[in-house]
C-alpha cells in the first residue's frame, strides 16, 4: 500500500468544508484564516492511531512515523502522511522534572496527537486543493469531498458568565511574588496567566466560526476530541521545518491594544516597537530560543534575520522577531521540538526555573493553553504554533460542558502590575466578548 494524492474539483472554503466532518473524534483543521502570510491550509481525519499519553512520547511519535507507508505524490506537497494534533503545556512534565503544585483539574490527556494518512491541503494563493490517502481508497473520498453537503446550523452558547481563577488581589499578590524571584535572580521574565471559565451549551464547532470570524489569525485550529474540542485563534508560530531541516520560529513579545482611530492604532503601533522594556523582553526570549535552536542545528547557522518587527490582529500589535536555523539531520523535526518545547515566549527565561514558578503561582494547570498545533510530515516538514488565544472545552454530557480560556504575559523587573493585568484582558478582547455577545444573540431569538 502507498499514499497517493490527487487534486480536488472544489472552490468550497476549506472551512465549510471541515463542516462535514467536524463531529468526528481527532478530526482536525489547521486554518490560516486566509492570512497573507499563509501557504497552506488542513483538514485531517480518521488517524491509523492516537497517541494521548506517554512519558517518552517524542520516542512514541517517532516510532508511529516510521510505520507509514511510502508517499508515491506530488513532491511539493507539504504533507506526505505523517502526524499532526495538539500538544498541551504539560506535555512538557515528560521532557523536565518540574513539580506538581497547581491543581490538575482539567480531566483531558497531555497529548492528542494522530497518526494520518489522510488528509486535505488547500494552497491559499492558487487555491488548489489536494487529497491525500492510500491509493485505494482515493476514489471512495473524492467522491465523499466533492458531494454537495447542506450543514444544519447549530446554537453555542454560554451558560454562566465568565469568572478567573484570580481576583485583582490574588494577581497582584502573585506580581509582587514575581518581582521577589526577579530580584532575587532566579529568573529575568517568567509568564503569568490567569484564567477564565464558563459554562456552555450547544455545538463547539459554532464557537470556532464566531471567534475565526472575530480573529483571522494565523494559526488557527480547531481539533474535536471525545472529551470536548480545543479551539485556537493563534498568532504565533512555535516551530516551521522544511524538508531540508531549513527551520524558522517567531516569537512573540511585546504587545499594545488596537485602537478605533486609525492615527491612535497607529501611535500604539510605534510605541511598541520602541518601548525599551518590550524590546528588553523580546530580546530576552530571541536568545533564549537561539539556545534552544542551537542544541540541534549546525553549529553557526542559527541567525536573527529580523527583530522587533510589528504585526498587527484584530485585537492588539505585537512585537514579533525571526530566529531560523539548519537542522544538521533534516529528520530531526520530532527531536527539535522535544528540545525547545513548550516555546519560551509563553514561559519566561531561564525557561525551566520560569516552569517551576509558573506551577508554584498559577493555581491550575494550563492544560494546552501554551502548548501548541501542528503537523509532522513523513519526508521532514513540519509547521507548528503556539496555542495562546486558546481556549478548552470540556463536555460533562453531549453538548454540555465547561469551557475555558487564558490570558497572560511576561513580566520583569519593570513592568506595572495594573498594565500587566489590562494586557491579560486586551489579549481576549475578541474572545471573551465574542462569545458572551453571540450566546446573549441565541438568547434573543429563542
Amino acid at each position: 500500500m502507498s499514499l497517493q494524492a490527487i487534486q480536488l474539483e472544489t472552490t468550497t472554503p476549506l472551512v465549510e468544508l471541515f463542516e462535514r466532518c467536524a463531529h468526528e473524534p481527532m478530526a482536525l483543521l489547521l486554518d490560516s484564516c486566509e492570512h497573507p502570510q499563509a501557504q497552506w491550509d488542513f483538514i485531517f481525519r480518521q488517524p491509523q492511531q492516537t497517541v494521548t499519553q506517554a512519558a517518552d512520547w517524542p520516542q512514541v511519535l517517532q516510532r508511529a512515523l516510521a510505520q507509514l507507508p511510502p508517499y508515491e505524490g506530488p513532491s511539493h506537497l507539504p504533507f506526505h502522511g505523517g502526524l499532526a494534533g495538539a500538544w498541551s503545556y504539560d506535555a512538557g512534565r515528560a521532557l523536565e522534572r518540574l513539580p506538581s503544585l497547581a491543581e490538575a483539574d482539567i480531566p483531558l490527556p497531555e497529548l492528542n496527537v494522530g497518526l494520518y494518512t489522510q488528509a486535505l491541503m488547500r494552497h491559499r494563493e492558487s487555491g488548489d486543493t489536494w487529497l491525500l490517502a492510500p491509493a485505494a481508497t482515493l476514489a471512495k473520498l473524492k467522491a465523499y469531498w466533492e458531494r454537495p453537503y447542506s450543514p444544519t446550523p447549530a446554537a453555542f452558547q454560554l451558560t454562566t458568565p465568565w469568572q478567573s481563577n484570580m481576583t485583582v488581589a490574588e494577581y497582584t499578590a502573585k506580581f509582587e511574588q514575581i518581582q521577589a524571584y526577579l530580584r532575587a535572580g532566579d529568573c529575568y521574565q517568567i509568564n503569568l496567566a490567569q484564567r477564565f471559565s464558563a459554562r456552555y451549551q450547544g455545538e463547539l464547532w459554532q464557537a470556532y466560526q464566531q471567534l475565526r470570524h472575530h480573529n483571522r489569525a494565523p494559526f488557527s485550529a480547531f481539533l474535536r476530541l471525545p472529551e470536548g474540542a480545543l479551539l485556537s485563534v493563534s498568532p504565533e508560530r512555535f516551530l516551521a521545518m522544511d524538508a531540508n531541516g531549513r527551520v524558522e520560529t517567531k516569537p512573540i513579545k511585546g504587545t499594545r491594544p488596537r485602537a478605533a482611530d486609525p492615527e491612535h492604532d497607529q501611535q500604539l503601533a510605534t510605541e511598541l516597537q520602541h518601548s525599551p522594556k518590550d524590546r528588553a523582553e523580546n530580546v530576552m526570549i530571541v536568545d533564549l530560543l537561539r539556545n534552544d535552536l542551537s542544541r540541534l542545528c549546525i553549529p553557526c547557522s542559527v541567525q536573527v534575520p529580523h527583530l522587533f518587527a510589528i504585526e498587527s490582529y484584530a485585537a492588539v500589535h505585537h512585537l514579533v522577531s525571526t530566529v531560523t536555523g539548519q537542522l544538521a539531520n533534516p529528520r530531526d523535526h520530532l527531536p527539535l521540538l522535544a528540545a525547545c518545547f513548550p516555546g519560551g515566549s509563553i514561559t519566561g527565561a531561564p525557561k525551566i526555573r520560569a516552569m517551576e514558578i509558573i506551577d508554584e503561582l498559577e493555581p491550575q494547570r494550563r492544560s494546552y493553553y501554551c502548548g501548541s498545533f501542528g503537523y509532522f510530515s513523513q519526508h521532514g516538514q513540519a509547521d507548528t504554533s503556539i496555542a495562546i488565544r486558546t481556549l478548552v472545552a470540556t463536555a460533562t454530557a453531549p453538548h454540555t460542558g465547561t469551557i475555558y480560556c487564558w490570558a497572560g504575559g511576561g513580566i520583569v523587573a519593570d513592568s506595572n502590575c495594573a498594565a500587566e493585568y489590562q494586557e491579560t484582558y486586551d489579549k481576549v478582547a475578541r474572545i471573551l466578548p465574542v462569545l458572551t455577545t453571540a450566546s446573549a444573540q441565541v438568547s434573543h431569538d429563542s
